[in-house]
C-alpha cells in the first residue's frame, strides 16, 4: 500500500497503480482465497478512480462490503495523495446468489434506496495512522441487517 502511494504522488499518469490481494505462495494456507483479487488505480483530471476485479462474488452478502470497503480504501488513497475522488469500477468473474439466501434478496429488493451519506476522514493525519473515530458518515440512516448464512 506504501508503494501504491508513493507511485501515484511520483507518477499519477502511471497504468501500474496496482493492488493485489492474490498471494499465491500463501493460497494454500488459505481457508478461502481471496475474492477480491485486484484493484488498479487511475489518475484523470486531479481525481482517483479505483477499478477492482472480484473472482467471486456473493452478491448479497459479500459484494456490499467489498463496495464500501475498496470505496473507502480509495477515499483514504485520494486524501494522501491530495486528490478527489472519481469513480468505482467493479468487475466480476463468478457473481452469484445462493438459493438460501433468495427470501433475504427478495426482502432487499422490496426496499426503496435512501439518500447516501457522506464521508468525512479526519484531516492532519497519514493513511496508516486513522482509527476508526477518524471516520465519520453524516446523515447515515440504514434499513435493519437482513440476516442471511454465510457459504463457504
Amino acid at each position: 500500500l506504501s508503494d501504491l502511494i508513493e507511485g501515484i504522488k511520483a507518477n499519477p499518469s502511471s497504468r501500474r497503480h496496482i493492488l493485489s490481494a492474490w498471494n499465491a505462495s500463501d493460497l494454500d494456507k488459505m481457508a478461502l482465497p481471496p475474492c477480491h483479487v485486484m484493484s488498479q488505480f487511475h489518475v484523470a483530471n486531479g481525481k482517483l478512480s479505483c477499478h477492482l476485479y472480484q473472482r467471486s462474488a456473493d452478491l448479497f452478502l459479500g459484494v456490499g462490503f467489498n463496495i464500501a470497503s475498496y470505496s473507502l480504501l480509495t477515499h483514504i488513497i485520494a486524501k494522501e495523495c491530495d486528490l478527489d475522488v472519481g469513480d468505482f469500477v467493479h468487475s466480476f468473474g463468478d457473481m452469484h446468489i445462493y438459493s438460501n439466501h433468495f427470501d433475504a434478496v427478495n426482502e432487499q429488493l422490496q426496499r426503496s434506496p435512501k439518500e447516501l451519506p457522506k464521508l468525512k476522514i479526519a484531516d492532519g493525519k497519514k493513511w496508516y495512522e486513522y482509527v476508526v473515530d477518524d471516520f465519520v458518515l453524516e446523515d447515515y440512516d440504514p434499513y435493519p441487517p437482513i440476516k442471511a448464512p454465510m457459504a463457504v
